[in-house]
């Protein structure tokens, strides 16, 4: 028996391959796909493509098995990231399915799925509606229709390199020299097309696909992904370091010093980039980006639209108010001009473009664009997340000159610092992140906070 509901989650599929998730699931999931957005009424075809993983071409196949035996015909670009994926979507006008674990490990794979020009599909917008079907049918047969659908290959690497050259472009920039640490994933089969033209030198790390990831997680967001990276950009003299995740939708950036810059900074760096073409325009952030990022909109002209944590809320603001861009500290990187879609290479032009059209240094240039002190993300385990959260806000919903709000989770601003608090959707942890105007500020109420999570006495500070 499959559990259906532990590998369905809010955005898309994730299991263990095969215990969880199998070519079964994949196939049954295929047809559920194609009922569900009733394909066969709309466009009449679903595009597919697969990560690195050893498992993702089979799981591929069955899918588009279970697609094509519905009477749709299926596209299968083979070989993408997550952001050609969506890609394909836009430029084809189909419905898509992305066969990727993103950055977790080797064990696990999934499904990231998409309406026509790449719409999100999530658990309200008929994920949990393809789950419930999946459930049901998984363990009886395809049925077969008179007239099954065709699968064919079409490769639109190209097409895809070239519209995010079109989007930015790099001829006219000063000579780079950039580290690219792709992490065995899609980056090493994306970058050098993207890369194919122009004055940037690519020092390549880890370009080799490999879907049991020989050297390090492909995942970014943990500091020790990056030492790597961070020690090669300093040997190699290098301008600057990009990090891609497992399924390439996600960049970080790395200075010439080999220090991290903030996604906060590159979101407001991009962000006054994408103001500049399109003055006036909406700019979407999350809760947890810097303060900075509001800010630097404001300034440039733009509307600053706050917004919770996750893509399907990100991508429906930006449906909503027409942005041109948004961000989050995540490193996802959401932009008008890609279907709202996120796309870390289309994030990792704009820095390099940026850094290009003038002489500073990146550690210089993005200095600009960071004006606080934040914790970073921390994560602690706890056995009632809502009594947590409000014992919290019962110490700071009445302090003087505080601010309390719930779009996500609980946020306080005091002005000269801020925190959110929000509970994790599938495990028993709480989320906390701190900014400050000083790191003596952060750290105090960075630990004030922990100490209220973890139960400890809080001891009051003014």
């Amino acid at each position: 028996m499959v559990d259906v509901a532990a590998i369905f989650k809010a955005y898309d599929v994730r299991g263990v391959v095969p215990d969880q998730f199998d070519e079964a699931v994949a196939r049954a999931t295929g047809a559920a796909f194609v009922e569900v957005l009733d394909v066969l009424a709309g466009p009449g075809a679903v595009v597919i493509g697969y990560d690195m993983r050893p498992s993702s071409p089979a799981l591929a196949a069955a899918f588009a098995e279970g697609a094509a035996s519905t009477g749709v015909d299926v596209i299968d670009i083979g070989l993408a990231s997550t952001d050609m994926l969506y890609f394909a979507s836009g430029r084809l006008q189909l419905p898509g399915a992305m066969f990727t674990a993103s950055h977790n490990p080797a064990k696990y794979n999934g499904i990231k799925m998409c309406r026509s020009g790449a719409s999100p599909v999530g658990a309200e917008s008929g994920l949990r509606d393809i789950a419930d079907l999946v459930a049901k049918t998984v363990d009886e047969p395809i049925p077969s229709v008179p007239a099954p659908g065709k699968v064919t290959r079409k490769n639109l690497l190209t097409a895809y390199a070239d519209h995010l050259n079109d989007l930015v472009d790099l001829t006219g920039i000063r000579p780079l020299k950039v580290v690219v640490d792709a992490g065995n994933g899609m980056g090493g089969h994306t970058v050098p097309a993207v890369f194919a033209t122009g004055p940037v030198e690519i020092v390549p790390l880890y370009f080799e696909l490999d879907g049991n990831f020989p050297n390090h997680e492909a995942n970014p967001l943990d500091p020790k992904n990056l030492v790597d990276l961070q020690a090669k950009v300093v040997e190699a003299g290098a301008d600057l370091g990009l990090a891609f995740d497992g399924d390439a939708d996600r960049c970080f950036v790395i200075d010439e010093r080999g220090l991290p810059i903030s996604p906060s900074a590159v979101t407001g760096a991009v962000a006054v980039r994408e103001l500049a073409k399109h003055p006036g325009s909406a700019v979407i952030h999350n809760l947890i980006t810097s303060k900075a990022v509001p800010e630097l909109i404001a300034e440039h002209g733009g509307t600053p639209v706050r917004a919770r944590v996750g893509h399907s809320f990100i991508k429906q603001q930006m449906a909503e108010t027409d942005a041109v861009f948004g961000g989050e500290h995540s490193a996802h990187y959401y932009f008008r001009d890609f279907w709202r879609a996120d796309t870390g290479m289309l994030a990792a032009l704009h820095v390099l473009a940026a850094l290009g059209e003038q002489d500073k240094p990146a550690s210089e240039l993005f200095a600009e664009y960071e004006r606080y002190v934040a914790s970073g993300e921390i994560n602690s385990r706890v056995e009632n997340a809502a009594a947590t959260v409000a014992a919290i806000e019962d110490t700071y919903g009445g302090r003087d000159g505080t601010t309390v709000d719930h779009l996500d989770g609980l946020t306080v601003d005091a002005g000269q610092w801020w925190f959110n608090v929000r509970a994790s959707n599938t495990e028993p942890l709480l989320r906390l992140n701190v900014e400050a105007g000083d790191a003596a500020t952060m750290e105090r109420v960075r630990d004030e906070v922990l100490a209220l999570i973890t139960g400890a006495p809080v001891e009051e500070k003014n």
